[in-house]
């Protein structure tokens, strides 16, 4: 597997089948599939995907319209991701997350090795079947105007709690953002205690019967109390009532996982986070594979 080719709406079948063979590790690629088809070139979860030449899709490589490397090929050669590489070049980059062997390779071959990284990191990586989940009291609703600026405070802080932005960066466009499209959205929910918002969950990536969980925060003052699984909790059930049977996700830290494990998340592997301190175009570090 040496050649690729860009896949398009035809491809899009085959494309989810042989996703489907990897459901932990694939979730970004298939929810950006199933919701912006193999063309979209607007939306920032657009996604571009490229195949090996032929009729057999033995791997898949892409990059979002926000420059978010993202891949499937597990027995992919060095070729195949110097093809990619070269395909993409002139493209910005901003990051990739997967397969840790997967992330290294791609990032060699594109000359994104050396970053520099804000993150860097192999995050334990867990999957639970919804029918397993814990009955916990869960006070779960869904965002609504008045929690806008609750949110924009927990989204930056959360940025900075998982290494996504610096102090002296202030609140960040994308804490701002993701703040305002947590209104109103079935993919974001806060728990409240006693009527005080005290934790959120949400989903970074939605398939039918599969949720990826990502954004879940409980702020200062108020960790050590359960509050971020009983969010969890009750947004998965809320999904499980939608027909949702999985759950997977990536933990940051021990705390996390731990709360994960708690909920019976079974630890399947590591999945890599590489985000770059500021975005790189593909071909301009050529010097430093």
């Amino acid at each position: 597997m040496t050649l690729l080719r860009k896949a398009g709406p035809d491809d899009a079948v085959a494309l989810d089948a042989f996703l489907t063979q990897h459901p932990a590790t694939s979730m970004f690629l298939r929810a950006n599939l199933a919701a912006f088809g193999t063309d979209n070139r607007d939306h920032r979860h657009g996604t571009t995907y490229f195949v090996p030449e032929g009729t057999e899709i033995t791997g898949v490589f892409a990059i979002s319209n926000g420059g978010y490397l993202l891949a499937q090929a597990p027995d992919a050669p060095p070729e195949a991701w110097a093809a990619f590489a070269a395909l993409i070049k002139g493209r910005t980059v901003a990051g990739m997350t997967g397969r840790p062997v997967q992330v290294a390779q791609c990032l060699k071959a594109t000359g994104l090795l050396l970053g520099p990284w804000m993150v860097l990191a192999d995050e334990p990586l867990y999957q639970l079947e919804l029918s397993a989940l814990p009955d916990l009291p869960a006070d779960v609703r869904t965002p609504e105007p008045r929690d806008l600026a609750l949110l924009e405070n927990w989204y930056a802080t959360y940025a900075l709690d998982t290494g996504q932005s610096l102090a002296e960066d202030g609140p960040s466009e994308q804490a701002r953002a993701r703040a305002a499209a947590a209104i109103d959205s079935p993919d974001v929910v806060i728990l409240e205690d006693a009527g005080t918002p005290v934790a959120m969950a949400g989903i970074n990536a939605r398939l039918p019967d599969t949720v990826q969980l990502g954004g879940v925060f409980t702020p200062d003052g108020m960790r050590g109390n359960g509050y971020a699984r009983r969010a969890v909790a009750g947004l998965l059930r809320r999904c499980a009532a939608q027909g949702v049977t999985q759950s997977v996700l990536f933990a940051n830290n021990a705390a996390a996982a731990h709360a994960y494990e708690a909920l019976g998340f079974q630890h399947v592997g590591e999945y890599r986070v590489a985000l770059l301190r500021t975005p790189q175009i593909v071909g301009d570090n050529d010097d430093a594979q």
